[in-house]
C-alpha cells in the first residue's frame, strides 16, 4: 500500500526555521516534492527532488528551503530557514513521476502538515 506521511509541522516566529519529514512507504519514487497551500489559495509547489538529487524550487523559496532525501529510508525532507509570514500552510508531500510542479504528474500525496509562522 502506497503511503505518504507528513510530519514537523508546527507553529514558530518570522525568521525561524522548521525541518519537515515525509516518510514514504509501499514504493520507491523517482520524484518526490512538497507543496503548500495557504487558506483562500490554490495549492503550489514548493520544491522538488529526483532520485539522482536534482532539484526544482519555487521562486519565492530564494535560497531560504533546502530540499533533501534519504533513498535507503524512502524518506523526504524539507529544511525552511528565514520563515516569513507569507509561508504559514498545509505543506504536503507527494511523489511522482517527472521532475514538475504539475500536480497532475504527482499520483500520491500525504495529508499534510501544517506550518504557522508568528510575526
Amino acid at each position: 500500500q502506497v503511503q505518504l506521511v507528513e510530519s514537523g509541522g508546527d507553529s514558530v516566529q518570522a525568521g525561524g526555521s522548521l525541518r519537515l519529514s515525509c516518510a514514504a512507504s509501499g514504493f520507491t519514487y523517482a520524484y518526490m516534492g512538497w507543496f503548500r497551500q495557504a487558506p483562500g489559495k490554490e495549492r503550489g509547489g514548493v520544491a522538488v527532488i529526483s532520485s539522482v538529487l536534482n532539484r526544482l524550487y519555487a521562486d519565492f523559496v530564494n535560497g531560504r528551503f533546502i530540499i533533501t532525501r534519504d533513498n535507503a529510508k524512502n524518506a523526504l525532507y524539507l529544511q525552511m530557514n528565514s520563515l516569513l509570514p507569507v509561508d504559514p500552510a498545509m505543506y504536503y508531500c507527494a511523489a511522482g513521476w517527472f521532475m514538475s510542479f504539475r500536480q497532475g504528474e504527482f499520483g500520491y500525496w500525504g495529508q499534510g502538515t501544517q506550518v504557522t509562522v508568528s510575526s
